[in-house]
C-alpha cells in the first residue's frame, strides 16, 4: 500500500485511477488512506460499509472512499389506491430529522383509517431542452418552425440511441436569436434524464444540419432541470401526480387533536397566502422532507428533490369532513438505473415491490411514483395537524430536535 501511496504523491499515478489496477474495495481502501494521510484526519468510520462496490465504483461515483450511512426508518402501513400501486405499503425513510418519520407515521396512520389515498398520474414526461443560436429573429422563427413540422424526423433520429426512450413531443421557445426546443421522451422506468440528454443531442445536431442554427449547448436550462422554475409546474417534469383522501371530522379530531375548519385555514393561511406572499415556487408544508428521505433510501437523485418541492397542497371543507390532496408537478423517479441499483437502495424498492423494470416497461416507476405522492400527502396532513393543534413544538422537542 504505501509503494502505491508513493506513486500517488510522486504522480505516477492518479488518484482517480486506482481501480484500474486494484481490486475496487483495495482502491477504495487505498484512496481513503492517502486521504486520511493528507488531510490528518481518521475516517476509518466511512470505510464500514455492506454494498459491494465492484458496480458503484463504474457507475455511481468516482474516487470513492468509502460511504456516510443515513439512519433508515419506515412508516406505515399506508393505504394507496392508485392506478399502479394498490396495496398496503411501508415507507423506508433515510434521514437525520428527529421527528419527521414520526411525523409521517401519524399521516399514514390517518389515511388508512381513511380507506386510503385516491392517487392518479395525469402526465409522464422527462424534459431536456437543448439550445440553438440562429442568425436573426426571422431565422429563430424558422428554426423553431423546422423542429415543429418535422417532428417524426426528430423521433426517429432520437430514438435510434436508446432501446427504450420515446420522443412524444416538443415545444419551442425564442428569445431573440436563441431558441429553445424542450423535447419531452416516454423514459419506461428508468428517471430517464441520461436516456433524454443523448436522444436530445441525436435530435439537436439534425436541427443543426438542416436549419443551420448553431447548436450552443443540450441542456439550454428550458428542461428545466434540478432549479426552481414555473415552467416545470406548469408543463410538468417527469412524473405529474396527485393523491387525495377524505378525512371525517371524527377522524381529524380523533388523529390530529384540532378540527376540520382549523386544519382548512391552516393550509389556506400557511401554505397558499404564506407562499404567494414569499413568492415561493411551493404551496406546500413540507414535501421536500418526505420527497428527499425516500429518494435516498430508494436510490433517487437527490438534487431533483427541488422539482419535487413544487408541490400544492389543497383542503376542501367538504360535508362530514375534509378533502386533502397534493399536486406534484414535476416529480422525477425510476426503478432502474442510477443508485437503484445499490444494494440497499434496491432492498427499499423492493420493499415497495416495484425494484427493477416491469413486465409492462413504464408501470414500476408510475407504481413508485404514486407511492411517493401518497407519502408527501401523510407528510401534509401531519404537518397542518400539528401546527392546528399548536403540538409542533411540544413533538420537536420531545422527539430530540429541540434545542435548549
Amino acid at each position: 500500500m504505501d509503494e502505491y501511496i508513493s506513486k500517488i504523491r510522486s504522480g505516477d499515478l492518479k488518484l482517480y485511477a486506482l481501480e484500474k489496477s486494484l481490486p475496487a474495495d483495495d482502491a477504495v481502501s487505498l484512496r481513503r488512506k492517502y486521504i486520511e494521510e493528507e488531510t490528518g484526519t481518521d475516517l476509518s468510520a466511512v470505510g464500514t460499509y455492506t454494498i459491494p462496490i465492484d458496480r458503484v465504483v463504474t457507475r455511481n461515483i468516482e474516487n470513492m472512499i468509502g460511504c456516510v450511512q443515513i439512519p433508515l426508518g419506515v412508516a406505515g402501513p399506508l393505504a394507496v389506491k392508485g392506478e399502479y400501486a394498490n396495496g398496503s405499503f411501508w415507507l423506508p425513510l433515510a434521514t437525520t430529522e428527529g421527528a419527521l418519520v414520526a411525523s409521517i407515521n401519524r399521516g399514514c396512520s390517518a389515511i388508512t383509517k381513511a380507506g386510503g389515498t385516491e392517487v392518479r398520474i395525469l402526465r409522464d414526461g422527462m424534459t431536456r431542452a437543448p439550445i440553438f443560436a440562429a442568425k436573426s429573429v426571422a431565422h429563430a422563427a424558422e428554426v423553431a418552425r423546422w423542429a415543429e413540422d418535422n417532428l417524426l424526423l426528430l423521433k426517429v433520429a432520437a430514438e435510434e440511441t436508446t432501446n427504450h426512450g420515446e420522443l412524444i413531443g416538443l415545444t419551442t421557445y425564442t428569445a431573440g436569436t436563441s431558441v429553445f426546443i424542450r423535447f419531452e421522451f416516454d423514459t419506461k422506468d428508468a428517471m430517464g434524464m441520461n436516456m433524454a440528454t443523448i436522444a436530445s443531442e441525436a435530435a439537436a445536431h439534425l436541427i443543426e444540419e438542416e436549419t443551420k442554427a448553431k447548436l450552443i449547448a443540450v441542456s439550454g436550462n428550458m428542461c428545466c432541470d434540478k432549479k426552481p422554475s414555473a415552467i416545470n409546474i406548469i408543463e410538468g417534469r417527469g412524473k405529474t401526480v396527485s393523491a387525495g383522501v377524505f378525512l371525517s371530522d371524527e377522524l381529524v379530531s380523533t388523529v390530529f387533536k384540532t378540527n376540520s375548519a382549523t386544519l382548512a385555514e391552516v393550509n389556506t393561511r400557511k401554505n397558499l397566502t404564506g407562499s404567494a406572499r414569499a413568492a415561493s415556487l411551493g404551496f406546500n408544508a413540507q414535501a421536500a422532507n418526505v420527497i428527499a428521505a425516500m429518494f435516498i433510501a430508494c436510490g433517487q437523485d437527490p438534487a431533483h428533490v427541488v422539482e419535487g418541492s413544487n408541490t400544492i397542497t389543497t383542503v376542501d371543507l367538504v360535508e362530514g369532513g375534509i378533502y386533502v390532496s397534493v399536486t406534484l408537478p414535476s416529480l422525477q423517479v425510476g426503478t432502474v438505473g442510477g443508485g437503484t441499483s445499490i444494494a440497499t437502495q434496491n432492498a427499499c424498492l423492493s420493499m415497495l415491490g416495484v425494484a427493477g423494470g416491469a413486465e409492462n416497461p413504464g408501470d414500476n416507476a408510475k407504481a413508485f411514483a404514486e407511492i411517493v405522492a401518497s407519502g408527501v400527502l401523510a407528510g401534509e396532513l401531519s404537518l397542518l395537524g400539528a401546527l392546528g393543534a399548536q403540538h409542533l413544538g411540544k413533538a420537536h422537542k420531545e422527539l430530540g430536535r429541540g434545542e435548549k
